[in-house]
């Protein structure tokens, strides 16, 4: 009867371990929104140029600036290329990083279950706001996502300045 038990129990966290298993899966969608605007050298906003998104599952899709767009999660960088006539390109790369989702799935479902979600991109997420400029080349990494204003871009290896207090909004930042 004891033995019973036992097993009872070990096919319990067994079943209980499988359910967990991709649990970014479970609690992210596949895609989150994306929101693209543009800007001249000057700081003038353009509306409507042509955005090309591209990252592993996505081969160029389109969208124009100043509006939103679904992109699929993924463990890779997203390569965003924004175009008007008579401006140079508008150039970005949107760092992945990991989501919560991921390290719960790492505490609770274990080593299966981060794979799973590693696999599938759900454990990762983009910058939701991104503010690119014609003739420059930016990058916007998701550690800097604030979440109340657009991802500040800097130029490849540099970090953006840390705000002295953390909900200083991305607006104020860009002064810098």
């Amino acid at each position: 009867m004891h033995d019973i038990r036992r097993a009872a129990v070990r096919i319990a966290f067994a079943a209980a371990a499988l359910g967990l298993g991709g649990c970014a899966t479970v609690m992210n969608d596949a895609t989150h929104p994306l929101k693209i605007e543009t800007k001249t050298e000057a700081g003038e906003t353009v509306t409507g140029a042509e955005c090309k998104v591209t990252n592993d599952y996505h081969m160029a899709q389109e969208l124009k600036s100043g509006s939103v767009m679904q992109v699929r999660r993924s463990a890779t960088d997203l390569d965003i290329v924004c175009r008007q006539a008579g401006q140079p390109d508008a150039t970005a790369k949107a760092i992945s990083r990991p989501n919560a989702g991921l390290f719960g799935n790492i505490i609770l479902g274990g080593v299966v279950g981060a794979v799973i979600d590693h696999s599938k991109g759900t454990a990762y997420t983009y910058p939701r706001w991104l503010v690119l400029v014609f003739g420059r080349a930016l990058v916007f990494d998701q550690r800097f996502d604030y979440g109340d204003g657009p991802v500040i871009g800097t130029a490849p290896g540099v970090a953006p300045p840390k705000p002295e207090n953390p909900r200083q909004t991305s607006e104020e930042m860009q002064r810098w």
